[in-house]
């Protein structure tokens, strides 16, 4: 299902939390840590592109989504998570796959191939467009970017895991420096910042199930069972109200008066060491 998608809503349906996310990026740690913890809350992976995701979260039609930076913050919530390294897509049998990295001025008498849905900062890094000759028309996708590289048409510069995305057998890519590099973080609305989307966060962030930052899960806040009897109080503690042989007067006796062996011990206890008997003679 599409993100632009607006279905009316079931009332007899489950809650769902609805997970966006643009190519290239691999949310199935995160994906399986929810499921276990939070198995009653059905979790739908929603694929975006990257120009159609500020507004599907703003719409609500996404609870939260990986998105890549920059994008317009108004009224929505973005915590950076990491940097990908920028490469140039090639022909394996191309000059550059002979190097282990390149440079932005390697590029310069290359074809640089510039699709419409480019999501590198060009403008951050002072460039206009990616270093190289201009092609004479922009390729609609990257995917289109990326067949045109196949047939010998020009290189192209993207994040590495775009170059993954859309691998082929016959190209390869290599990391370039001096070009910008296309960030990723987790973003949602900022008037929607629900328990569902705090429980996400914290799974992102790699709180553990019971942090105190983030809700419990299903399971850790069911109350424990010992299954352990209570200890008793130790006996002659004078607190215990319960009666027989193990309660306090059990051992004090009657009125609290302990047993007549004690009170001769206590007796001598007092007078000091009892001096023994002597022997008749």
């Amino acid at each position: 299902m599409n993100a632009t998608d607006d279905p009316t809503p079931d009332p007899a349906a489950p809650a769902v939390f609805r997970l966006g996310y643009v190519p290239g990026v691999t949310p199935g740690k995160w994906v399986r840590i929810w499921r276990e913890r939070y198995p009653r809350l059905p979790l739908e992976l929603v694929s975006v592109e990257p120009a159609e995701a500020p507004a599907a979260l703003r719409g609500r039609r996404l609870d939260a989504g990986f998105v890549r930076l920059p994008i317009d913050r108004t009224d929505l919530h973005a915590i950076p998570l990491y940097t990908e390294t920028t490469v140039v897509v090639v022909p394996k049998d191309h000059l550059f796959a002979a190097a282990d990295t390149l440079s932005a001025e390697d590029l310069a008498d290359e074809l640089a191939l510039h699709p419409l849905d480019d999501t590198l900062d060009w403008a951050a890094a002072g460039l206009a467009r990616p270093p190289g000759r201009p092609a004479l028309e922009r390729p609609a996708t990257t995917e289109d970017a990326v067949q045109l590289v196949a047939a010998g048409v020009g290189v192209l510069a993207v994040p590495q895991s775009l170059a993954r995305l859309h691998h082929r057998k016959d190209l390869t890519y290599r990391p370039v420096t001096g070009l910008p590099e296309s960030q990723l973080a987790l973003a949602w609305p900022e008037e929607a910042t629900t328990d569902r989307v705090e429980d996400f966060i914290g799974i992102v962030r790699g709180r553990t199930a019971n942090s105190s930052r983030g809700r419990r899960t299903e399971e850790a806040a069911k109350p424990e069972k010992s299954g352990k009897p209570a200890r008793a109080k130790a006996a002659g503690s004078g607190t215990a109200k319960g009666g027989g042989g193990g309660g306090a007067k059990g051992v004090k006796g009657a009125k609290g008066k302990p047993p007549a062996a004690k009170r001769a011990g206590g007796a001598n206890a007092r007078k000091g060491t009892a001096r023994p008997r002597r022997r008749p003679s």
